[in-house]
């Protein structure tokens, strides 16, 4: 038998570690094997995690000191420092209603049958965590349905686009090409998962739309594919390839793979893709980009469509938009076939917020790219900021899913570009100050920046946010 005390103490060690567990899973999409292999501090699991369970397993008796004492004094700490607090979602309180009735069952079973508290915990958080993905996988099921019947009933025509760098991008140039001829409505943000789109498709998908326009991401081989097999979209884009979460994918050769998943479906009409080829019915634009400008005032490039070079110019900064927004047009000509149209409405493009976004503020020239979170995409920023004569300051935490070789080598960028390097995060800081050699300054606490940039930053000078690490890293 357990007095009263010990049940109320394995209870509440229960609830504290079952928080800590579904705030990690809802940073990484409710993935255990991402918060198991790929999570950005194990540490954090090694305190309030196992130590607790270990502890409780081998010192029972007398946990409840450690508990009361040492386990809860840490992990408020842990909920002050943490800047992504949990968002009590429907899944979240489902997820401790079934927390609730497991451990009040296995409380009854305890005091019945003497069982180690630490082990009946380890049982209890398993059987939490499988059950909630029974339940959110059924209800999913039943969501899907509802989506994939809406979809049919509204029959729009689908565009899918996926790519290593550039998906958001391609998807608002395509959307913005589009939208005055057409009822079109595009996914939000950076919608890209195949529960993103469905829940889009359930809430915000107008009964009227004509031409419905997706992104597709992946984290492994398959997820594209399920995008795909759900959607069966009429056309498909392919962006640039290139190591992008290449933690996941471990090969270029796996992502490529992936990617060209996007191609997969039964009523491909057409498909664009920037270099890597498919199938007769998918169409290699590299060669035909050509004489491509980039300055902080516009960019310029010639674009070859049915054996004719035609000229485009548009205030969207980085010549590797280029690209993307050659892609777009390839796509929206599918269904406008009116160069002199396309070529007006590309002038009139509106940048992506954080990406290669330009901002006068206070003298001085700000390039808001927070949103630019591959190598390539990093580096033709940097070279068009060599264009500008006057003071150039970075603000960066590097890359985030990147290995260590190229943070190294964003690093040497870093030195050829810049006059002051600005580390916030941890995740990348050894890194960076190891292999930046200009003046920097690292810091650990972002709310600083904003003081520091108005001590060591005057008017004239240009300043560069390059990529954003999520808060909680």
């Amino acid at each position: 038998m357990f007095s009263v005390f010990n049940l109320v103490i394995h209870f509440l060690t229960t609830m504290f570690i079952g928080y800590y567990l579904i705030t990690v899973l809802q940073w990484y999409n409710y993935k255990v094997n991402r918060i198991i292999f790929h999570f950005h501090n194990y540490r954090w699991h090694v305190f309030y995690l196992i130590i607790p369970i270990i502890t409780y397993i081998f010192a029972y008796k007398f946990f409840w000191i450690y508990f009361i004492f040492g386990y809860i004094p840490a992990f408020f700490f842990w909920l002050r420092k943490v800047k992504k607090p949990l968002n009590v979602t429907g899944r979240v309180k489902r997820f401790f209603l079934i927390l609730g009735f497991t451990e009040t069952f296995n409380l009854v079973l305890m005091n019945k049958f003497d069982n180690n508290p630490g082990l009946s915990l380890i049982v209890v958080l398993s059987i939490a965590v499988i059950l909630s993905e029974l339940v959110e996988a059924y209800m999913f099921y039943k969501f899907k349905k509802k989506a994939k019947e809406k979809l049919e009933k509204i029959n729009p025509k689908i565009i899918t686009i996926t790519g290593s760098y550039g998906k958001t991008s391609i998807k608002n140039f395509t959307y913005q090409l589009l939208e005055e001829k057409f009822k079109v409505y595009k996914t939000p943000r950076s919608v890209n998962t195949l529960k993103g789109i469905v829940l889009d498709i359930n809430t915000k998908l107008p009964e009227n739309t004509e031409i419905y326009v997706t992104e597709a991401g992946a984290r492994e081989r398959g997820d594209i594919r399920e995008i795909v097999k759900f959607l069966e979209n009429h056309y498909a884009i392919l962006g640039k390839i290139g190591p992008q979460h290449i933690e996941y994918f471990k090969t270029i050769e796996n992502i490529e793979k992936t990617k060209l998943e996007v191609f997969d479906s039964p009523r491909l009409i057409k498909g664009f893709s920037y270099e890597l080829p498919y199938n007769e019915k998918v169409e290699i634009i590299k060669s035909k980009i050509k004489n491509v400008n980039a300055t902080l005032e516009k960019t310029e490039w010639d674009l070859e469509i049915e054996n004719k070079d035609y000229h485009f110019e548009t205030k969207i900064l980085g010549g590797f938009n280029a690209i993307n927004i050659s892609l777009a047009i390839y796509q929206a000509y599918e269904f406008i076939k009116d160069i002199s149209y396309l070529q007006s409405k590309v002038a009139k493009l509106e940048p992506i917020p954080h990406r290669l976004q330009k901002i006068q503020a206070g003298g001085k020239v700000i390039i808001d790219d927070s949103f630019n979170g591959n190598i390539e995409g990093m580096i033709e920023s940097f070279k068009l900021i060599r264009t500008y004569p006057g003071r150039k300051i970075i603000v960066t935490p590097g890359l985030v899913e990147a290995n260590e070789e190229m943070n190294k080598k964003i690093a040497k960028e870093i030195n050829k570009t810049f006059d002051l390097a600005i580390i916030t995060g941890n995740i990348n800081k050894k890194t960076l100050c190891n292999n930046i050699t200009i003046e920097k300054v690292s810091l650990k606490d972002k709310a600083r920046l904003e003081k520091v940039l108005a001590e060591l930053t005057g008017p004239g000078d240009l300043i560069i946010f390059s990529n954003d690490a999520p808060d909680y890293l």
